[in-house]
């Protein structure tokens, strides 16, 4: 018998896109603007001048992107606790260690899905509530402590039939609102929801920048090689 007043508790499990392991697509910036993105923060700004990128991303914590910026080749490797940044043309080679940086990290929660492998490693999850307008469920996720010491903070809306992050928002270590992400348009193969387009707005409410994602290829099989430094 139903109570009055009672809402559910919910979990990671209720978030998270179970059949996902990994996926290849492009990510094209369809607007870009310098000042807005500034606001958020330079380095963030910085990630838009790739205009055009091919990623690879496979499960747990494996991401590769490619671009080109102005005829020399830019590789972006992502296993683990490691990150390589690399520039073949001029042997530019740079590795760091984000075994203690989560919040430097390039996950699958940046592309506006979640799976497992975060809350295993990385997140805890509390539920916040159940958005009455759209019917998200709205969670907090915080880096794992005492394991982290990063206390910034992601709140997320996630569809709770397609399991995809239809909003989030990137609160900084002071707690301060750094911006705002606006998943959309998601697109569903292999048993997976995936959205086609991202848009970020700074604390202002600003269009800061929009992405789309296209030639989304999802459960293709990937092995760990094109992950390899």
């Amino acid at each position: 018998m139903a109570v009055a007043g009672y809402q559910r508790s919910y979990t990671w499990q209720d978030i998270v896109q179970t059949n996902f392991k990994d996926c290849t697509f492009v990510a094209q910036v369809v607007t870009a603007n310098e000042a807005e993105l500034k606001k958020i923060s330079r380095d963030f700004a910085a990630s838009f001048k790739f205009t055009y990128m091919k990623a690879e991303v496979k499960e747990p914590f494996m991401v590769r992107l490619e671009s080109n910026v102005q005829g020399t080749e830019v590789r972006y490797i992502e296993n683990g606790d490691r990150r390589v940044i690399a520039v073949p043309k001029i042997r530019v080679k740079q590795v760091l260690d984000v075994a203690h940086a989560p919040g430097k990290r390039q996950t699958v929660l940046d592309f506006g899905i979640l799976t497992p492998s975060l809350f295993e490693n990385l997140f805890d999850a509390n539920f916040v509530r159940l958005d009455r307008e759209t019917g998200d469920l709205v969670f907090d996720l915080t880096y794992k402590h005492p394991k982290f010491d990063d206390t910034s903070r992601q709140r997320v809306w996630v569809d709770p039939q397609r399991r995809y992050i239809a909003k989030r928002v990137w609160f900084a270590q002071d707690g301060h609102q750094m911006a705002t992400f606006d998943y959309q348009d998601p697109k569903e193969q292999s048993g997976v929801w995936f959205p086609s387009q991202a848009v970020v707005r700074d604390v202002d409410g600003q269009v800061a920048g929009v992405t789309r994602y296209s030639k989304m290829s999802i459960n293709v099989g990937l092995t760990d090689k094109p992950f390899q430094f």
